[in-house]
């Protein structure tokens, strides 16, 4: 095999793919028609889980397709067609409807699942690049991601043909998540382990410093606030303590204070502490607690048990 590279400018062999893949998109997209509205309404009034089963290339497609559908409120597995004879036919209920995947719409593997299907009353969806093909005939909805290139050269690797499958497969899940009101709390219930399920599923107090608060006392000099503050490592002070708070200085209160008093040195704290601080419960979902800090456009809150005491301190920028 010859090999090329240096004689061919791979950027706009890159670009070509782009391209193609993306025009094969669009071309999908004028496709669209009442099938896929009806394919999902199907999905929705199903009462078991949603298969998706393919071979080859579009089996690949389909397990990803599938994750998608299970981490978006769509339960779904997936179902390898050539282990489908070997026993797990036998994983289909007859409450299942089924994603079958063919782009030729003449795939062996899948044409001999369509028999059994109809024999235990499923409803089956078939997506492929040929309206015309078997699959497509005895199927109950059929959606179409005929495209008229491929990007590969030889027009021979599976390319915007896959491209158009799975983005049909994410359409079809984002149509779900609509329907189904699929919230943001929902997405983190199946995926705890991610940055968003901790947000939403932890509460404040998990992740607020609690030790070594600095408070400081309203009469405190200008000096002993700028040693709180370095000792405090939070870039602010709290003027009070928990169980009354008069206000908070932060280091950007510290910075505009110099610019605008002469005399800051000599004044009381308190004439250019932030008198209204912002507070939240120690129970506060972290999500909901870093919604608010984004809207009032603050790094830190004060977080305050039952009692109406400062327990904490919460940063929105110590999070990863």
């Amino acid at each position: 095999m010859r090999n090329k590279v240096g004689t061919v400018h791979m950027k706009s062999i890159a670009q070509k793919v782009f391209d193609i893949e993306i025009a094969s998109l669009n071309e999908v997209a004028s496709k669209l028609d009442n099938s896929f509205e009806e394919a999902v309404n199907a999905i929705l009034k199903a009462e078991g889980k949603l298969i998706v089963c393919g071979m080859g290339k579009s089996g690949h497609v389909g397990r990803k397709i599938s994750a998608t559908f299970t981490s978006t409120g769509t339960p779904s597995f997936f179902l390898h067609p050539a282990e489908a004879f070997h026993g797990d036919l036998g994983m289909i209920s007859e409450k299942d409807i089924v994603l079958l995947i063919s782009y030729s719409g003449e795939t062996e593997e899948i044409l001999k699942i369509v028999p059994y299907l109809q024999y235990n009353k499923n409803i089956f969806i078939a997506i492929t690049g040929n309206p015309d093909s078997t699959l497509a005939r005895h199927t109950h909805y059929h959606l179409n991601v005929k495209v008229s290139q491929e990007a590969c050269p030889l027009e021979l690797a599976p390319t915007s043909s896959t491209t158009a499958t799975l983005v049909m497969g994410d359409a079809l899940a984002i149509a779900l998540m609509t329907a189904r009101d699929f919230t943001p709390a929902d997405f983190a219930r199946f995926h705890p382990g991610g940055s968003l399920g901790r947000k939403l599923l932890v509460k404040v107090k998990d992740l607020m410093r609690t030790e070594n608060l600095p408070f400081i006392s309203a009469d405190a000099s200008f000096t002993q606030l700028v040693i709180k503050m370095s000792e405090g490592k939070l870039g602010m002070v709290i003027i009070g303590h928990k169980g009354d708070v008069k206000g908070v200085i932060t280091d950007g209160d510290l910075r505009r204070g110099l610019v605008k008093y002469e005399d800051i040195h000599h004044m009381p704290i308190t004439d250019f502490m932030n008198a209204n601080p912002i507070f939240v419960n120690e129970d506060e979902m972290v999500f909901d607690a870093e919604e608010l800090m984004l809207e009032r456009k603050i790094t830190t809150l004060l977080i305050k048990n039952s009692a109406d005491a400062v327990t904490g301190v919460y940063q929105i920028f110590n999070q990863v």
